[in-house]
């Protein structure tokens, strides 16, 4: 497109919409659900629930990047960004980086090691309580001092976990800030 034409209205709504669904989506899952699902299930089945939900969220949260990268990518040729627009697309493009690494690289290996861990938990008769219902002693805690293979891989699974978390906050974000930068740019609401 030459400088300064306007993409179009349904263009322009369909960024908007899956952007803004995107975000809403990353709220959700990243404040909201996950909280209250750990808060509710026994451990064994808030890990199977995550493992059917976030491979599905993080594919998601990276079709919705591409898209809206595929979208404002060609609005303009590239000499005539603004800053504005340059930061932009490097937010999308930061967004698409992170929810791929999340969804091809980190998910599968992060449930893999939830699955070994809750392997042994059920061999010793763990993960069917609900986190935070423990009297007395917290046998998870006795279960790692005794065991080095279950300590290495529920150290691997925090390594995994906190990666993702990560990933996932970049995509927050990085949305986030596509919807400040279009808000800010409204003529009236």
């Amino acid at each position: 497109m030459e400088k300064g034409e306007d993409p179009g209205s349904l263009i322009k709504v369909i960024h908007l919409l899956v952007l803004s669904g995107a975000w809403g989506m990353q709220v959700w899952v990243t404040f909201i659900s996950g909280f209250l699902l750990f808060r509710s299930l026994p451990r064994h089945t808030f890990g199977l629930v995550q493992s059917k939900v976030f491979p599905v969220y993080f594919h998601v949260s990276l079709g919705c990047a591409f898209i809206n990268l595929c979208i404002l990518a060609p609005q303009r040729a590239w000499i005539h960004l603004t800053l504005w627009e340059v930061s932009q697309l490097s937010l999308l493009l930061l967004s698409l980086t992170l929810a791929t690494i999340n969804a091809r690289w980190l998910e599968a290996r992060t449930t893999a090691v939830m699955r070994a861990l809750q392997s042994i938990e059920k061999e010793r008769g763990l993960g069917t309580e609900v986190p935070g219902n423990f009297q007395g002693p917290d046998p998870y805690r006795q279960l790692r001092d005794k065991d080095p293979k279950y300590s290495a891989l529920r150290r691997k699974f925090y390594h995994y976990h906190g990666l993702s978390s990560l990933c996932n906050l970049g995509c927050l974000l990085s949305n986030g800030l596509c919807l400040v930068g279009l808000a800010l740019g409204l003529r009236s609401l």
